[in-house]
C-alpha cells in the first residue's frame, strides 16, 4: 500500500509544479464551432468520434487541452505539417470555439481491443488463450494506471488523468478514456522517444521513457475501454 501511495504522490508532486495556461473561454459559441470544425471531420469523425484509429477523439476533450494542443500547431511547439497548417489559418476565437464544441459532444466507447502481435515462430494461439492473454495484458494496463510502476519510477496516470480518465480541466491535462489504442501508443512512443515534447516541465517524456514498450500497449489498451 506505500508504494501504490508513493507512486501517487510522485505524480501529484510533478503535476503541481504545472501552470495553467488555457482557460475555458466563456464567450466560447458551440454552434460556431461545429461550423468551423467541419474541415476537421475528415480525421477526426462526426462529433468528434474518430474512426481510424490513428486519428484521435476529440469528442468530450477538456475545452483547455484542446486550446493547448491547436496554439501549439499553430506556433509550432507542436510538430505536425497538416494540423499545422489547419491551425495557423485559425484566429483565437476559432480556436475556442472549436475547442468548445469538442467538449461538448459525447465520447463514444471502444471495442476490446485485438492484440495482433503474433510470433510467427509459434503456433497459433486459441481463443482461450488470447482471452487469458488479453485480461492478463488489461489487469497489468489497470495497475499501471492508478499505482504506477515505482521500482522503474514510472508514474501513476490517475494523478493527473483521473480515476476515470476524465483529464484535469484547470491544469489542461486531457481526458483519456474511451480514446483510441493505437493513438494513445504512438502518443506515449512519441514522448519515449522524444518526438513530442509539447507537455509541463517535459513530464510526459520522464513518465514514458521508463516504460516498457509492453507497459504501453497495457495501460494504452486499458485506457481505450475506460468509459
Amino acid at each position: 500500500m506505500r508504494k501504490k501511495w508513493l507512486a501517487l504522490s510522485l505524480t501529484l508532486a510533478l503535476a503541481s509544479t504545472s501552470s495553467i495556461l488555457y482557460a475555458a473561454d466563456n464567450q466560447a459559441d458551440i454552434e460556431a464551432g461545429e461550423t468551423k470544425a467541419a474541415s476537421c471531420v475528415s480525421c477526426h469523425g462526426e462529433n468528434g468520434n474518430s474512426m481510424v484509429s490513428t486519428f484521435p477523439k476529440l469528442a468530450q476533450q477538456d475545452e483547455s487541452y484542446l486550446q493547448k494542443q491547436l496554439h501549439a500547431f499553430k506556433d509550432g511547439t507542436r510538430k505536425n505539417p497538416m494540423m499545422a497548417s489547419i491551425a495557423q489559418s485559425l484566429s483565437n476565437k476559432d480556436i475556442a470555439d472549436i475547442a468548445a464544441y469538442y467538449m461538448a459532444q459525447k465520447v463514444s466507447a471502444n471495442d476490446l481491443p485485438v492484440d495482433n502481435d503474433d510470433d510467427d515462430d509459434k503456433p497459433a494461439a486459441s481463443a482461450a488463450d488470447k482471452k487469458t492473454a488479453m485480461d492478463k495484458l488489461m489487469a497489468e494496463g489497470s495497475n499501471l494506471y492508478r499505482n504506477g510502476d515505482l521500482p522503474h519510477e514510472v508514474s501513476a496516470c490517475i494523478a493527473c488523468h483521473g480515476p476515470l480518465g476524465e483529464g484535469n480541466e484547470p491544469a489542461a491535462f486531457p481526458a483519456l478514456r474511451s480514446q483510441h489504442a493505437d493513438y494513445l501508443i504512438k502518443t506515449l512512443t512519441d514522448f519515449k522517444n522524444g518526438n513530442r515534447s509539447n507537455n509541463p516541465e517535459n513530464m510526459m517524456h520522464m513518465i514514458s521513457n521508463k516504460m516498457t514498450v509492453e507497459e504501453i500497449k497495457a495501460v494504452s489498451y486499458r485506457i481505450s475501454m475506460m468509459k
